[in-house]
């Protein structure tokens, strides 16, 4: 029988730990961030409570902020792009989710592309992203973007070596020319390192509710690592401009990099507090020939629970 790694278990170990953190989250709308963390550190993960209600009370605050942020981008009509790249497993969905978890789905909206299909694969290259553009009011989160081309295409060989270097000639002046109609475009590379790539694969393998996240693709990313690594390379040299720069999130830390992306990611558009009416709650108009009609019980969902 092969010998116990006790550290890689541990490390498997936090990996789940933060993954019931998450689902916690949640709860904010109810119940104190000191009330969640006491509760959290009464279970015994060997972690400092310090850390931990840092980390809630943190997430809230920032969430509060980006509240803020989409009442100012609907005030004033700004338009946002925010490009999500990295390795896989790198917690760019986790970012994601965190972002636009308490924000108004009309006004901050993820597009994420599946593969292209026959006829898509005839278009211009940018085509399919276009519809996905904001319009004034709006942000987009692309969890995955143009850059699919830099990185598993390249590296997978799903395009040319001429449609490759089409790509870098066309990137940059794609994204100036959006930042020239008035469209913000942030970029993050989520950057992880070896170890902890292969801890965050291990844990998904292991664990029944994570296992949709693995693909095929996934492994083979796995095995390919220096491949992306030169492929990262050449895509950061490339399309870093000064209208859309690239942005790197420290990612092997999940929660500092959650944190990190979010802070930043609010430093970069002069938001401030929109104001707003005071909302009363109008009164129920109730008139007396009106009686309520039971619904038919067998429309009734069975409560279970």
């Amino acid at each position: 029988m092969p010998e116990i790694d006790e550290s890689l278990i541990k490390r498997i170990h936090q990996d789940l730990r933060d993954d019931l953190d998450e689902e916690l989250e949640l709860e904010f709308e109810d119940r104190s961030v000191d009330r969640i963390a006491s509760e959290i550190e009464g279970r015994n993960f060997n972690s400092s409570p310090s850390e931990r209600q840092i980390y809630f009370g943190e997430l809230f605050r920032l969430q509060a902020e980006l509240v803020k942020l989409q009442d100012w981008v609907v005030a004033t009509k700004h338009k946002v792009v925010i490009v999500f790249e990295g390795r896989d497993a790198a917690g760019k969905g986790g970012v994601i989710k965190r972002i636009t978890q308490r924000l108004n789905p009309r006004v901050c909206r993820v597009a994420a592309l599946p593969a292209p299909n026959d006829r898509e694969r005839t278009q211009w290259y940018f085509q399919r992203y276009i519809s996905h553009l904001p319009a004034g009011g709006e942000i987009v989160l692309f969890d995955r973007s143009w850059y699919n081309r830099a990185g598993v295409e390249r590296v997978m060989g799903f395009c040319s070596d001429d449609q490759y270097e089409e790509f870098f000639r066309s990137t940059p002046e794609f994204e100036r020319m959006l930042v020239r109609s008035g469209i913000q475009v942030i970029k993050y590379w989520f950057s992880i390192s070896d170890e902890e790539q292969r801890i965050r694969f291990l844990g998904r393998i292991h664990d029944p509710l994570k296992q949709w996240k693995l693909s095929p693709m996934d492994l083979e990313s796995r095995r390919r690592w220096e491949d992306y690594t030169k492929a990262k390379e050449v895509m950061l040299e490339r399309t870093h401009i000064e209208e859309a720069p690239w942005w790197i999130v420290q990612a092997d830390n999940k929660k500092k990099a959650r944190l990190n992306c979010i802070h930043h990611l609010l430093s970069q558009m002069p938001y401030e507090e929109v104001p707003h009416p005071v909302i009363e709650l109008p009164e129920r108009q109730r008139n007396e020939d009106y009686e309520r009609r039971p619904a038919p019980k067998e429309l009734i969902v069975p409560e279970v629970y």
